[in-house]
């Protein structure tokens, strides 16, 4: 979507667990082009896969 102010913007359906939140993840990114708002959403999900492992692992 694009917001009033012109930059496009993304959230994700799902919440990341709070985990992956407390580790930088964000559910809602904005961006000034699409290419920018695809390599901001690459970079939330990179980090909830990094933080994942580790998540699961301490349950």
């Amino acid at each position: 979507m694009r917001s009033d102010a012109g930059r496009f913007w993304a959230t994700r359906e799902r919440p990341f667990p709070r985990a992956v939140e407390d580790a930088g993840a964000h559910r809602t990114v904005d961006a000034d082009d699409l290419v920018k708002l695809c390599q901001a959403i690459a970079e939330q999900e990179s980090i909830a896969e990094q933080t994942r492992p580790s998540v699961w692992k301490a349950r």
